[in-house]
């Protein structure tokens, strides 16, 4: 029984691995756990160092020592030991030359109670270039200590299971982090918050292979209970409604970590470039009473309510003879078809003079502009220009916009006068905020491309347990140890023992 098994079992991984790279076929079979392998490059028996805080003057600048021989630097340099997690005052001398290199506080931290899981020291020392040299010469002069390489801290933080690849890359961005949106976001992924979520689906995905996988070995024996295949099938659904719900976030999470792309469109002459200067305060792009001046990309960074956008003015929309400006415009179009949010700025002057027109102009322009229907819900729609105009022919304009359905949302605006931009800001930060999202409220979302492609591999695995589960069990078996698998990818904790662990916690097999 147990031969056969394992027969049919080597015959449906060959089966399956055609179907797979050579590197999926690696983690998910029965080798090293995606943390193993991340771990194996490098020597953790060094002692590595470097400068923790930024680059630059500063008053003080944090120098970092993690490693075996953390102990030794200390006493090296210090002439001393300070007690665990306290700041000491201290001198900080060369080692060979006995030279006074700077006086800072020195603090300790014993393993694997630190962030590597190691013995760590740090020295917060005065942060003038020549300093900072001084410290670090000192410490490459001691031997087993080496200049860490880039993120090796970090790195030995996630193989001593500190953190996992969720929470590497929460910290990340963290550091990164620009808006108050995007420091929420990667604090509540730092914290371990979207980790938790992967490591119980993969928690509820073992318990699934573990069962089938003794259903396999053991049925024929009758130490399986009945149902138990019924049981894998319901948590099996249940995975794949919880994941693709998840999937099904319209990438806020990455938008809000990469930030919002809004494109400021239109004709010529309407006012962009106004708008952009207006936005970023200063003078971003050329203003000129000549139509078609702008004839590139001007892109922006801003920060808007708390959320990172990327501001993109383009060429006037129009047909032209002019080589160079017909590059602009296409490149115009193109922006606006990748653009997350699109300004469409109009001249209120051009509109026709009957405002019961103006709702089927602006639907034709903004079909022009937009090129497909379908951007509608994602335009501002912006009618520059309301100085020129009489306030009564505002409110006509107004009252018949609001009467109408197929035009979005519309903000009345002078770049000239600045009336209306408390308006247009509070309309274009609530947008962003249903683009992005709220990292505090909800289950948090999708932050990485990764995280999206390994999870839809998931899906597809679970979607192969349903395919074979009633035609051969052991291929089935295989599409739950895929999705295992992908989901292991993210973390980076997945092995082949923590199946084992879970059939016999589960199963009286073998007492």
């Amino acid at each position: 029984m147990h031969f056969f098994s394992s027969w049919r079992r080597s015959a449906a991984v060959i089966k399956v691995s055609l179907t797979h790279s050579k590197h999926d076929w690696f983690v998910f079979g029965r080798s090293l756990s995606v943390r193993r392998l991340l771990c194996s490059v490098g020597s953790e028996d060094d002692t590595i160092f470097a400068l923790s805080s930024g680059q630059g003057r500063c008053g003080v600048a944090v120098v970092r020592v993690s490693g075996p021989a953390s102990a030794h630097a200390v006493r090296s340099l210090t002439r001393g030991f300070p007690a665990a997690r306290t700041a000491s005052l201290r001198s900080i001398t060369h080692p060979q030359t006995k030279e006074l290199l700077d006086r800072g506080l020195v603090l300790w931290f014993p393993g694997p109670g630190s962030f590597t899981g190691e013995d760590s020291a740090e020295f917060h020392i005065h942060g003038g270039p020549a300093v900072i040299s001084g410290v670090l010469q000192a410490l490459g002069s001691l031997p087993g200590l080496r200049p860490a390489e880039v993120g090796e801290f970090t790195r030995r933080a996630f193989c001593a299971g500190k953190l996992d690849l969720t929470e590497v890359e929460g910290l990340a961005d963290l550091i990164h982090a620009e808006t108050e949106a995007q420091r929420r976001q990667a604090l509540r992924q730092m914290a371990g918050d979207l980790g938790r979520i992967y490591q119980d689906w993969s928690v509820r995905l073992k318990r699934c292979l573990a069962h089938v996988e003794a259903f396999i070995d053991f049925s024929e024996d009758e130490l399986i209970e009945d149902g138990v295949l019924n049981d894998v099938d319901a948590a099996v659904r249940q995975l794949q409604t919880d994941m693709e719900n998840h999937l099904s976030d319209q990438r806020r999470g990455e938008r809000l970590r990469s930030g919002v792309h809004v494109v400021i469109a239109g004709s010529t002459n309407a006012g962009k470039s106004s708008l952009l200067n207006m936005l970023t305060q200063r003078p971003a792009a050329i203003v000129s009473a000549t139509a078609g001046t702008t004839r590139d990309v001007v892109e922006v960074p801003l920060d808007i309510g708390g959320y990172p956008v990327l501001l993109s003015d383009t060429a006037g929309l129009r047909d032209t003879t002019d080589s160079v400006e017909q590059e602009g415009v296409r490149r115009a179009r193109q922006r606006v078809e990748q653009a997350d949010l699109s300004l469409v700025v109009v001249d209120l002057t051009q509109l026709p003079s009957e405002p019961q027109l103006v709702p089927v102009f602006l639907c034709g322009h903004l079909k022009n502009i937009l090129e497909q229907s379908s951007h509608r819900q994602e335009c501002i729609l912006i009618l520059n220009k309301s100085d020129l105009i009489s306030a009564e022919h505002n409110r006509s304009i107004q009252a018949s916009l609001e009467q109408s359905a197929d035009v979005p949302p519309a903000c009345f605006l002078s770049c000239q006068t600045r009336d209306g931009l408390e308006d247009l800001l509070t309309l274009l930060q609530n947008r962003l905020k249903t683009l992005c999202g709220d990292p505090l409220i909800g289950s948090p979302s999708l932050t990485q491309t990764r995280h999206r492609t390994h999870l839809q591999k998931s899906v597809e695995a679970l979607h192969q347990y349903h395919q074979y589960k009633d035609v051969d069990l052991v291929l089935a078996a295989e599409g739950l140890r895929l999705g295992l698998s992908s989901l292991g990818r993210i973390t980076g904790r997945v092995g082949p023992e923590e199946i084992l662990d879970t059939i016999f916690k589960d199963f009286c097999i073998g007492k």
